[in-house]
């Protein structure tokens, strides 16, 4: 009975990542399997030799690398001080995978449903120093048993599964920080962020908080229900700004270990990335599988005080996703219809001053890093030089295997 049940919940999670074979007669797919925790815990995990990426996923920046999650299998570590050469150095293998923090030379990253954490300090020499266990809700339960999917690519004839898939949103719980030494940058589609000693981490329903005061042994403090929805993460200052489908919330994190509510601002039902600047939130609602009935559009919410956020002004785009902001340039995504550049000396003005569109590349995140912007593309990680945002020239990319 136990053995049929679990055969019935084994449905295939599909993702068509590109099609290629014999006139469009073969699909790669991405096919879920149910394995218990127990085996979960027994996989590979740590440094391997540099491999090529083949699909990219959240980006990180600490001190001179560059680290690229490679979505479900682990990330991808570039030296970068060069970003006109990037440097492939290693692959940290973690199954389950998505999302990254660095605090002090620690790496935290997601393994499915436990948090991993890696001693960096010697890149030649990765170590696993911490496992948390059981503190991201990925796990599916069957009796006494925790069971959970892994995916495998798998090259199939489309006649063979069409008419049966059952297709489903993936399951993503987990993201991001600035400062260059004690902790690094992340993108605006970050669900991992560092602040004042803590990893704060937001699931689809919740935030949770790690202590990381003994940054090799961080230890799971709790969870703050937040609803459903919840897709970002940014810190500025000691506040946090959460992302969801209808709306931002904002916390205080004055006392770290404590987070209080002081607002939300909400919107139409729409995926949204959220990155501040001073006394100003900058919020793009997309379009898209996962956001439905939404606008595509930049929204500027005045956040002088947190606890009153009030909308400022509203610019029609494209398909917008990350963004990042440095001094006064916003670069925004806009998925399959490029990069663009703005000033946001005056916001009230911002689509009066479009300084450039690179619509020659699908962006989804970006990084305004110090040494170059970063930006996560279809193909690849692009990098530029953008002391002149109207003139962006680009450094570097960094292929994915197709």
């Amino acid at each position: 009975m136990k053995k049929n049940l679990i055969n019935a919940l084994v449905l295939l999670f599909v993702v068509v990542l590109f099609t290629q074979c014999k006139k469009d007669e073969y699909e790669l797919i991405q096919i879920a399997k149910m394995i218990s925790v127990k085996e979960m815990r027994a996989l590979p995990v740590g440094i391997t030799k540099a491999v090529q990426a083949k699909k990219t996923g959240k980006i990180y920046v600490y001190n001179d690398y560059l680290f690229i999650n490679e979505p479900n299998e682990g990330i991808h570590i570039y030296n970068n001080s060069n970003p006109s050469a990037p440097v492939n150095v290693g692959f940290l293998q973690i199954p389950g995978n998505v999302d990254l923090a660095i605090y002090n030379n620690i790496l935290y990253a997601d393994n499915f449903i436990d948090l991993l954490a890696f001693d960096i300090s010697n890149m030649n020499n990765i170590k696993q120093v911490k496992r948390v266990t059981d503190v991201f809700q990925k796990a599916f339960s069957v009796g006494s048993e925790k069971y959970l999917y892994i995916y495998k690519d798998t090259l199939v004839k489309k006649e063979t599964y069409r008419k049966e898939l059952m297709y489903a949103d993936s399951y993503n719980n987990i993201s991001s920080s600035s400062s260059p030494s004690a902790s690094g940058q992340g993108g605006s589609m970050a669900r991992f962020t560092i602040m004042s000693n803590y990893l704060y981490t937001v699931g689809n329903v919740d935030l949770g908080l790690f202590d990381l005061r003994v940054a090799s042994d961080p230890s799971f403090v709790k969870k703050i229900n937040l609803g459903w929805g919840v897709e970002t993460i940014f810190p500025y200052e000691n506040k946090l700004f959460i992302g969801t489908s209808t709306g931002m919330h904002i916390f205080s994190a004055a006392d770290p270990a404590n987070p209080i509510k002081l607002s939300t601002y909400s919107h139409v039902f729409a995926c949204d990335p959220v990155v501040v600047q001073g006394k100003y939130a900058y919020v793009t609602l997309r379009t898209g599988n996962n956001c439905r009935q939404a606008s595509n559009q930049l929204e500027v919410v005045d956040i002088e005080d947190p606890t009153k956020p009030k909308q400022l002004s509203v610019y029609p785009m494209q398909n917008p996703h990350g963004l990042s902001v440095s001094n006064d340039n916003l670069f925004l995504c806009e998925g399959n219809f490029g990069l663009k550049s703005f000033s946001i000396d005056d916001n009230y003005k911002i689509s009066d001053n479009l300084l450039q569109h690179l619509n020659n590349i699908k962006s989804f995140d970006v990084i305004a890093g110090p040494k170059s912007l970063i930006v996560t593309g279809e193909d690849g990680i692009y990098q530029f030089n953008y002391k002149d945002p109207k003139n962006l020239k680009q450094l570097s990319v960094i292929k994915v295997k197709i």
